[in-house]
């Protein structure tokens, strides 16, 4: 008996009845509710998230204040 391969494709795991891309794209639009990414991936990409929201408020702190609009003297414009 052989081994099948490992895969990450979702496609490879839906055994429709002809194999067919368009059959499975057709499946998958009929069946939203089977079509879920797994909770270990979720849980993987809100911690990514996490943590790249961390690195760019670090990055954003340690930054150098720019005066972009300096403050305007009244006098000047009378």
């Amino acid at each position: 008996m052989t081994r099948r391969k490992k895969t990450r494709s979702l496609a490879d795991k839906v055994t429709i009845r002809t194999g067919r891309r368009k059959d499975y794209r057709q499946w998958r639009h009929e069946n939203p509710n089977e079509v879920a990414p797994s909770r270990r991936f979720t849980q993987k990409k809100r911690q990514q998230r996490k943590l790249q929201a961390a690195r760019k408020q670090a990055r954003q702190q340690d930054g150098q204040e720019i005066a972009i609009h300096p403050p305007h003297d009244d006098k000047e414009s009378d």
